[in-house]
């Protein structure tokens, strides 16, 4: 496996919690560059509106110490879907669609045609998942499942399960983002929407694009991939 930048590849007695906080200092160091444009582009200037840190009601501000954030009762819990899979479920490229040896190779044109393709996610959760990363995709996934709910108290689960499972610093998959992007998360916690998380989303992909796309396209995983598809050569 290709060691992530940051972390020697003869460093083979560093803990895997080690490397994944150093991956997560690397992945803040670009969230840093790309997080003003983004942001800027979508609410000006000015900075999220200052009820924001009043969301403790609804246990939405990461740094709520209330009890509420992690006990509740039986009964205020509602059947919700699993937005990730256990790491031992997760597909393999080999479980995902095949791509063609076409679509292998469109996704070395753009970040873009990569992730429009079903068996690029899935070749490209398993790089992640060798980087320690794999929550951003899954994080991805979720917000764009969320996209598609109209039924508003099914949205209010699913935007606190997200939040849960992505956002919450207690989550042990918390995706990486900025103070920014996560004083406009407590700002719309206030009125959950299926939009809620469209800023973090947006970062998130932009993380992807900008360090972890690159890397893929140049490991091995992705040349071995257009080796296994590439037709054998006529024998003679």
């Amino acid at each position: 496996m290709r060691a992530p930048a940051g972390i020697t590849a003869t460093d083979d007695t560093m803990p895997m919690g080690s490397e994944r906080v150093e991956m997560r200092k690397r992945q803040m160091q670009i969230h840093q560059e790309a997080a003003t444009s983004v942001l800027q582009a979508r609410h000006g200037m000015g900075a999220a509106p200052s009820s924001a840190s009043n969301a403790c009601c609804f246990c939405w501000c990461c740094c709520c110490s209330c009890s509420c954030l992690t006990v509740r009762g039986e009964d205020e819990r509602v059947q919700r879907t699993t937005y990730e899979r256990r790491p031992e479920d997760t597909p393999n490229c080999e479980d995902s669609p095949k791509p063609t040896l076409e679509d292998a190779r469109s996704w070395s044109m753009s970040f873009e045609k990569l992730m429009k393709s079903a068996a690029g996610r899935g070749c490209f959760r398993q790089f992640l998942r060798t980087e320690f990363s794999e929550e951003n995709i899954v994080f991805w996934l979720a917000c764009e499942e969320l996209k598609k709910e109209t039924n508003k108290s099914v949205v209010e689960e699913k935007v606190r399960q997200i939040y849960e499972d992505f956002i919450s610093i207690l989550s042990p998959k918390e995706v990486s983002l900025d103070s920014h992007v996560r004083e406009v998360i407590n700002h719309n916690m206030l009125e959950p929407t299926s939009h809620t998380f469209e800023d973090a989303q947006q970062q998130i992909y932009t993380l992807m694009q900008r360090d972890s796309y690159p890397r893929y396209m140049n490991s091995s995983a992705y040349t071995d991939l257009l080796q296994s598809l590439e037709e054998p050569p006529p024998e003679t």
